[in-house]
Parts: structure tokens; sequence; C-alpha cells
């Protein structure tokens, strides 16, 4: 990349953990405590990763919808950092870049059941809200920002690809800094739809096993303040709580390397089976960086527990690494979070910061990444990975990572993060 850029500690909200302490621990210790079976009106029984609704707060009858309590309960984690980078900055020279792939479903489902039964919307009902454009809206109207905003929608690297944009923005000198990342819900309409596509696993997601069988869907949010000041990414905003035994670790910024983007073009939603699209985007992001395979630390896996998604990342995977891919770790969150969708690659990427800035176990002094919570029942049809186990050791520093999102119709996004000197 042509400029360093910088993330802040991230706001993150998810089945796994409402802040990025108790979204860590769930992902180190293997919790599925935020997974609970739902039914869907066609009567079918099935795993989703899902919110409780106490951890959620309401926040006036104008943003009465789910979509937005989730992303309002992240973007409080980052308030600190968005006024401080508002007060630096100017009100305009901030924009707002995020993925979200379902932002009205649910409010137009419940207005238009009250309409069919009462003859009426409900007072609240508003078209605007609905808006593909307003999870964008509400975090410049929260913030006082009058910058640029966009909402990326390719799927489940939408908010991957609301990242890169974010950092096109401050480095062509139209903002100084962005909030990005992403927010999506696990609707009806949501748990319907990958169910017509029978997508979705009957019993727990199992990525990369012989057994797999499809998604685990799930919702949540996760945000940062990049920008071009490693001062307000590091250390100022509470980063030292979540650094664990190692306490200097809250004085480095942690920069965004790099980040590449492809596009299969070839089906509505299917990748390309061979994953050369998928390998584009890691080998792009590589070259954005100016890394070498073998300098990547931690790999999260896109992994869904589909058979053609993990089959197609397998192979990616293994060209690009090479000899490599025996000692790199490498998991899936996704067992722990669900399938977020359009918050999915923001989500993932806060795993990632979490990897490097909190990596040390505070009893046994070992270095701890997320687990690859599968059946343990390898698909000998795929590239071997090392997946990331309880109680395995690694013998090298968590100081760079990739994170893999791989959307419908072969929309791909490659990130890369690390430790700076600033």
């Amino acid at each position: 990349m042509k400029q360093k850029l910088f993330l802040s500690k991230p706001g993150i909200a998810c089945a796994a953990g409402m802040d990025a302490a108790s979204f860590w621990e769930a992902l180190t210790t293997g919790s599925q405590d935020g997974l609970v079976k739902v039914k869907t009106h066609s009567g079918r029984e099935f795993y989703a990763a899902k919110i409780a609704d106490g951890a959620l707060k309401k926040n006036g009858a104008r943003h009465d919808m789910r979509v937005i309590q989730i992303e309002d309960a992240a973007l409080e984690q980052i308030a600190p950092a968005v006024l401080a980078a508002k007060e630096k900055y100017g009100e305009g020279r901030l924009a707002v870049c995020i993925g979200c792939c379902d932002n009205g479903s649910e409010f137009s489902v419940a207005g238009h059941r009250e309409y069919f039964e009462k003859g009426a919307f409900p007072k609240n009902y508003s078209l605007e809200i609905q808006s593909a454009d307003y999870p964008a809206t509400y975090i410049k109207e929260k913030f006082g920002l009058t910058g640029p905003a966009y909402v990326f929608a390719t799927a489940c690297s939408s908010s991957g690809s609301a990242i890169a944009k974010g950092a096109e923005l401050i480095m062509a000198g139209i903002v100084d800094a962005a909030i990005v990342g992403g927010v999506d819900v696990a609707s009806d309409t949501v748990l319907l739809g990958f169910d017509s596509l029978e997508a979705v696993s009957d019993t727990k997601t199992n990525p990369f096993s012989k057994n797999r069988s499809g998604i685990t869907l799930g919702e949540g949010a996760a945000f940062f303040v990049l920008t071009k000041d490693s001062g307000l990414a590091a250390g100022s905003f509470g980063q030292e709580k979540d650094c664990g035994q190692d306490k200097k670790a809250a004085a480095v910024p942690i920069q965004l390397l790099g980040y590449g983007q492809s596009a299969d073009a070839s089906h509505m939603t299917a990748p390309l089976a061979d994953g050369s699209g998928a390998l584009a985007a890691m080998k792009d992001a590589l070259a954005c960086a100016g890394l070498q395979a073998s300098q990547i630390d931690y790999l999260n896996l896109h992994g869904t527990g589909t058979r053609l998604n993990d089959s197609m990342e397998a192979k990616a995977v293994a060209e690009c690494f090479g000899s490599a891919c025996a000692s790199l770790p490498a998991s899936s969150t996704k067992p722990m979070t669900g399938h977020t969708l359009g918050a999915s690659s923001a989500v993932e990427l806060a795993a990632c910061w979490l990897a490097i800035v909190d990596n040390i176990d505070k009893n046994s002094g070992e270095i701890k990444l997320p687990l690859h919570l599968y059946d343990g029942e390898d698909d000998p049809d795929l590239e071997r990975l090392n997946f990331v186990q309880k109680g395995a050791k690694f013998n090298r520093k968590i100081n760079v990572c990739m994170s893999n999102s791989f959307g419908f119709g072969g929309c791909n996004v490659s990130l890369i993060i690390g430790k700076t000197n600033g």
C-alpha cells in the first residue's frame, strides 16, 4: 500500500460476544453458546447464531429495527475513536463504508403483517429506514458526520469490500479517516432464502470435514476506525485491556497492510470450483502488502461448511501458500459466530486484530488463536490445512494475519493486517 493506514480496536456485537473481550474468549475456547435452534415458516428447524434479545437496546421508535440495534451495540464501542477523529479532522473528513445485505426485511415483514391484520401500517413504519443505504446514513446521523457514505452488498464479502473502499478514499485524499465494517441480521428472509438454496446445515456447521453439509447462519456487526494517524488507532481507546500479558502490545498500532479483490463472474451463487478467483484475491492482497505468503502467521478461512466453498478454498490456499500450509495456523470462526453474511469480513478481521494484540494465554504463556471447530474427520479429497485445535502449540509469533471472504457469484476479498512500528 502506498500509505500507512491503521485500525482502531474493533467494536463487536455478535452471538459469540457483545464486546471484544467476550468475543475473543469465545473464539479461543470454542464456545458455541450463541447457537440456538430456529424454526422457519416452512417448519424446518436448524441452528443459527442469534444475539440474545436482552443483549440489544431499544434506541427510539424511529430506529426500532434489529439491524440498527445490532449496529448500535458495536458502534458504541468505537465511539471514543470516532469522536477523536472527528475532532481532529472535521465532520466532513470522515467517510462511512460498511457492508450490509439485509437492512429492512424484518421491519418490512412486521409492518406488512400489521397492515394486513389491522388495515394500517405501524406509526413508526418508514420506507426510508428500509433503504439499502440506511445503515450508513444512521452512522452519519449518530456521529454528526457529513462525509461520503457507502453501503456494499457483495454478499459474504460485503464488509471486506467496504474496508478496501475506506482505504482507497483515504489514500486518494478524499477523507482522512473512515468508519469501516459491517452489519447483518439473521432475519426470516435470510433464513428462508439460504434454506431454499439448500445451503443450510441440519447440524452445526462443520467446515472442511468430509461430513460437512452447509452453513450455520448468524448475525452481528463489527466496526473499526481506519485512519492515517497511528496515535488515534493505538492505546488511546482501551486497547490495553485486550493485550493479555503483553502490555507493551497496547502501544503498537495495527496496520491495514494490504487488500485484494477479485470477481469470478461465472455463476449467480457458486464460486469457480478450481479456486482461481479466491487465489487471485489472496495474491493481490500479498502484492498490495509487499509480503510473501510465508510471512502470514495466521489465516482466518472463509470456511462456510458447504461442499463447494470449502473445496475451492482449500485448493486456493494450498496453491497460494504451498509448503507453508503445513505450519500455517488456520481456522474458520463461523462455527462460533455463525455466518454473519455482510458483516462476516469485518467480524473475522476483528478476530485477526485480536489474534495479533491478545495472543498470549495468561495461564500457560502459550500462543492462543481462534479454534477450528469440526468433527475432526478430514476430507481426503481436500488439500490438507493446519487447523487450530485445542492444546496446539505454535512456535511462531503472531504479527501478520490474513482473512478471506468469498461471496456469492465470486465476489472475493482478502485482507491482511499486522503490527507496525508506526
